[in-house]
């Protein structure tokens, strides 16, 4: 069983793409696959389950204490995946990283990591800023990061600061940086900027993922792309992804560049053309 995190910057298209790819990885390549959405807003399976507003496993803690059943928080959605929303706590009380903590554990107990599983992907909220939300890495419940990021430089930024987070936990543990996915937003020299970033950080760019209206239009139909329009180029995309993160073998400690660095590649690679 692979456990993979995927990581970025806030709107950079986290949950978007970890749900096109995880719907590849199943009905492309056969793999049986558990989602694992980290993120308080509970939308990292929204497309999977149809648009299905999954009952999320703190809510659930909440309302009905200790005692639940593992189906009341694990629906199966597109491609026979397995979907939990971990959730968060009441707006402005407590911290959003413990939900979790929380959720992780108790689908261990609960028994949800079978045998059976190829894949478990975590849908991790944003940048790695407390402990909470690096939980997946801290304690090695994740062996893979993938981080999913764009030619702008916040997105790059989050990306590297990312990649810091990662170092630090790869030197106690044997979690690795598996790449970068590119998740287009069509600025200047963006592939070409995001393969010199990886390669700075020792790792790879290991898709570009095109910018397409077609997700758009698959997410209002509450849809994974796959499902929505599996002939599309778009989808070709996605089980290429796929077809990438299953055949990966370069795993690193990543080396997270200076600010100043990071800048100069900008400087370098987003006026071509210009």
């Amino acid at each position: 069983m692979r456990q993979i995190a995927i990581y970025g910057k806030g709107g950079i298209g986290k949950s978007t793409t970890t749900q096109n790819l995880t719907a590849a990885l199943a009905t492309h390549l056969g793999k049986s696959i558990m989602l694992v959405g980290c993120d308080p807003k509970a939308d990292s399976t929204r497309m999977l389950l149809g648009g299905l507003a999954q009952q999320t496993v703190l809510d659930t803690l909440r309302e009905e204490g200790d005692d639940i059943e593992l189906a009341s928080i694990m629906k199966n959605g597109f491609g026979n995946i397995r979907c939990v929303e971990s959730g968060g706590p009441e707006p402005g009380v407590g911290c959003a990283g413990r939900g979790i903590i929380t959720s992780i554990n108790m689908l261990e107990q609960m028994g949800a990591y079978t045998d059976d599983l190829d894949y478990v992907f975590y849908d991790v909220l944003g940048d790695v800023v407390c402990g909470g939300f690096a939980m997946p890495i801290r304690e090695g419940k994740a062996q893979e990061i993938y981080v999913v990021a764009s030619g702008e430089l916040m997105a790059l930024y989050a990306a590297n600061n990312i990649c810091k987070g990662v170092e630090r936990y790869a030197r106690s543990g044997g979690v690795r940086l598996g790449g970068i996915i590119c998740n287009s937003r069509k600025v200047d020299g963006e592939r070409e900027l995001l393969e010199a970033f990886s390669r700075e950080l020792g790792s790879q760019l290991i898709s570009f993922v095109p910018r397409d209206n077609i997700v758009q239009h698959a997410e209002i139909n509450r849809k994974v792309v796959i499902e929505f329009d599996p002939a599309c180029s778009q989808a070709d995309a996605y089980r290429s992804l796929a077809e990438a993160i299953d055949g990966n073998d370069l795993f690193v400690i990543p080396r997270p560049l200076a600010q100043e660095h990071l800048e100069s590649l900008m400087m370098e690679y987003g006026f071509v053309g210009i």
